[in-house]
C-alpha cells in the first residue's frame, strides 16, 4: 500500500487542456469515504469498540489530510491532479472531496497520499483561501507556532484495568508518517462518477502492526518514536473500494470572499484567511452604525443595559464578573465570552447554539436573563430616534429599520474587532523578544506531557494552538465529574450525550485581561487555571482524551517554576491597543 509514485504522470490541468482543444469530453469525479470499525459504521464517541490488543475504546476524533491524487490509465501511467489537497473529518461528517473534471476514459486505480510532501507541509498556512483544506481554520491540524501539519489525528477514550476511562491521542506528522494509498477501481468515466471508499479505523490499531493503547496512549511523531510510523503504515492499509456509481448531483461552487479596502482593519500576515459573509461585507458606515448600536442601552427592556455592559472594551470585550447580570438584575448562568477575532469562529456562545454573529447578536436582546426586550419594542425605540433612520438609510439604502438590519450592523462592527498586536505577535515579526521565563513558558505550552517516556510539557497547544490560540472545538476540560447538577454545556443545545460538559474552547488572546475564567467564572486568576490543569482535572465520561491521557500519572506534575513560566507566556498575549488599556 505504501508505494512510490510513478514518474509517468501528467497534471490533470495540463492534460485536460490538451484534450479540451481537441473537443474531448470531461467527467466530474467525486470521492466519498465511509468510516467503519470492523466492517460496521464507526460510532463516534461510544466506548464500545475493541481492537486486536483487547483494548475497549472509543473514537472521538478521526481527521486527516490527503494530497497528490492520481488516476491510473489503461497503459499503466498515472494522471495527476495539480496542487490537490483534501481534508476529512469523520466526527464532523466531512467525508467527501472532488477530483474535479477528469478526461473521459477508463481508469484502473485511484491513488493519493496520506499526508503532505515537504513543500506543502512547510508552506505558509496564512496564504491559503478561507475554504482551502490546508487553512488551519478548516482542518485544525496545523502545528501553529511550531510549523508543519498533523497528517492524521485519532483520539478517544479507553477503559483501563480499574474500569476508569483514560484517553489516547495519536498525532501523526512528518515525512516518516506520509504514506501512499492505492485502491484498485474499475472506473468508466464516460460520465460523472462517485467513488465510495471504506476506511476501517480498526486497522489503524492492527492492520500490519498491533497497537496496545495501555502501553502506548500517546504519540506526536517525535524523532526516534517508531509508534507514529507504525500507526501510519496501518492507516494506509485501512482503505478499500466499496462501490462506484454515477454522480447525478449538481456541481457546487463557492467563490472567495475578501474584506473590502478602506476599513481600518489590520489583519497580520500570520493569521489564516477568514470566511467573511459575502452578503454583509463590512463598510465604514456599517461598522460605525454597529458600534453605536452596540453601546445603546435602549436595546434592553428598561433602557439600562447595552451589549457593552457585559462585553466591556476595557476588558477585551469580556465581563469581569463571574456570570453576567441582566438588565433587571437577574443573575445569568454563564460568563460572557470576549468578543474579538470573531471572523475566525465557526459558531458562538459557550455551547455553539448560534451559527453566525448575525444570529448571535439578537439572542441576548430577547433573553429573559439578559436584556429581556422584545425585538419589536427595541426596533420601535430606534425608529423614534431622530438620527437612526438616516444612518440606516446611508448604510442599507432606505430608512427602514428591521431586525435583520439591526443584526447586520452589529455583525459588521463585531467582525472588525481584530486583536492581533500582542507581544507574541511582535516577537513573530521580529520586533520583540521573549524573556527567558517567557521562552520557557512557550516551550512548555507547545510541548506534550508524556511522563511514561520522560517528556515534560504542559500540553496546552492541543486545544489552544493556532494564530488565535483556540481550536474552536467543544471539549470537556474536566471542571466537573459526571454530575447531573453541573452545566450540561453543549449537550443543552444538541441533546447529545457525548456533548455533556463540553464547552467552546476560548481564545487565549487577551487572557490576562479577561478574568475570571471558564464558562462559570470559577477561577479568578491564571494561577488557578494552571493549577486546575496541573492536578485538578475531574474524570467524566466525556473528558477530552488529551486530558484523560494524563490522569494515570495524576496530571501534569508541573513545578512551581514551570507554572510561573506559563503565566509569564500568557501575559504576552494581551493586545493593549485593542483592549483600551494604555
Amino acid at each position: 500500500m505504501r508505494v512510490a509514485c510513478s514518474t509517468r504522470s501528467l497534471t490533470l490541468a495540463g492534460f485536460f487542456l490538451a484534450l479540451s482543444l481537441a473537443h474531448a469530453h470531461a467527467a466530474r469525479l467525486a470521492v466519498r469515504i465511509e468510516h467503519r470499525w470492523n466492517g460496521q459504521p464507526l460510532p463516534i464517541g461510544e466506548v464500545a469498540l475493541r481492537n486486536d490488543a483487547g483494548n475497549e475504546l472509543s473514537v472521538t476524533r478521526l481527521a486527516y489530510l490527503l494530497s497528490s491524487a492520481k488516476l491510473q490509465r489503461a497503459d499503466g501511467s498515472w494522471l495527476a491532479a495539480n496542487d490537490w489537497f483534501a481534508f476529512i473529518d469523520a466526527a464532523k461528517q466531512r467525508t467527501e472531496f472532488s477530483l474535479g473534471d477528469v478526461p473521459a476514459g477508463r481508469y484502473s486505480a485511484i491513488r493519493f497520499d496520506l499526508g503532505l510532501d515537504p513543500a506543502a507541509d512547510k508552506s505558509d498556512p496564512a496564504k491559503r483561501a478561507a475554504d482551502h483544506p490546508l487553512n488551519p481554520n478548516v482542518n485544525g491540524l496545523h502545528w501553529s507556532w511550531r510549523g508543519g501539519y498533523v497528517f492524521l489525528a485519532i483520539e478517544g477514550r479507553w477503559r483501563q484495568r480499574d474500569g476508569e476511562l483514560g484517553g489516547y491521542s495519536y498525532h501523526l506528522a512528518g515525512q516518516a508518517c506520509r504514506g501512499t494509498i492505492e485502491v484498485p477501481a474499475d472506473l468508466d468515466l464516460s460520465g460523472n462518477a462517485l467513488v465510495t471508499l471504506v476506511f476501517d479505523a480498526e486497522k489503524i490499531f492492527g492492520a500490519q502492526h498491533h497497537i496496545d493503547i495501555a502501553n502506548a496512549p500517546s504519540t506526536h511523531s517525535r524523532t526516534g518514536d517508531d509508534l507514529a510510523p507504525r500507526l501510519a503504515d496501518n492507516a494506509v492499509r485501512a482503505f478499500a473500494l466499496a462501490r462506484v456509481e454515477p454522480d447525478l448531483r449538481p456541481a457546487g461552487k463557492r467563490s472567495a470572499v475578501t474584506l473590502p479596502g478602506g476599513l481600518d482593519v489590520k489583519i497580520p500576515a500570520h493569521f489564516p484567511q477568514a470566511n467573511w459573509p459575502a452578503d454583509n461585507l463590512p463598510t465604514a458606515g456599517g461598522v460605525a452604525l454597529g458600534e453605536r448600536l452596540f453601546h445603546d442601552p435602549r436595546l434592553s427592556i428598561n433602557n439600562s443595559q447595552s451589549c457593552a455592559s457585559c462585553h466591556d472594551p476595557t476588558f477585551a470585550f469580556a465581563d469581569p464578573r463571574p456570570v453576567s447580570s441582566g438588565a433587571e438584575g437577574q443573575r445569568g448562568s454563564r460568563n460572557a465570552m470576549p468578543l474579538f477575532n470573531l471572523a475566525w469562529k465557526p459558531s458562538f456562545f459557550w455551547d455553539g447554539r448560534a451559527p453566525s454573529v448575525r444570529a448571535q447578536v439578537l439572542m441576548p436582546i430577547q433573553d429573559p436573563l439578559e436584556m429581556h426586550e422584545s425585538l419589536g419594542h427595541a426596533l420601535a425605540k430606534l425608529v423614534a430616534d431622530p438620527k437612526y433612520p438616516d444612518e440606516f438609510e446611508r448604510v442599507f439604502g432606505s430608512r427602514e429599520i428591521t431586525a435583520d438590519r439591526l443584526a447586520r450592523a452589529l455583525e459588521q462592527f463585531l467582525l472588525t474587532r481584530i486583536s492581533a498586536d500582542a507581544k507574541i505577535d511582535r516577537v513573530l515579526r521580529g520586533d520583540a523578544q521573549l524573556t527567558g521565563e517567557e521562552q520557557r513558558g512557550f516551550n512548555l505550552f507547545f510541548s506534550e506531557s508524556d511522563p511514561a517516556h520522560g517528556i515534560r510539557g504542559a500540553d496546552c497547544f492541543h486545544c489552544h494552538g493556532g494564530a488565535n490560540f483556540t481550536n474552536n472545538q467543544f471539549l470537556n476540560n474536566g471542571l466537573d465529574a459526571d454530575d447531573t447538577r453541573a452545566d450540561a454545556g453543549r449537550a443543552q443545545f444538541t441533546g447529545a450525550a457525548q456533548d455533556r460538559g463540553c464547552f467552546m474552547v476560548p481564545s487565549l488572546r487577551n487572557v490576562a485581561l479577561t478574568a475570571p475564567y471558564m464558562h462559570d467564572g470559577r477561577f479568578k486568576t491564571l494561577d488557578e487555571v494552571i493549577e486546575h490543569y496541573d492536578d485538578g482535572v475531574q474524570r467524566s465520561a466525556t473528558l477530552d482524551p488529551n486530558l484523560a491521557k494524563h490522569l494515570p500519572w495524576k496530571g501534569l506534575g508541573l513545578s512551581a517554576d514551570e507554572k510561573r513560566a506559563l503565566v509569564a507566556l500568557l501575559r504576552t498575549l494581551p493586545d493593549d491597543g485593542f483592549s483600551g488599556h494604555r
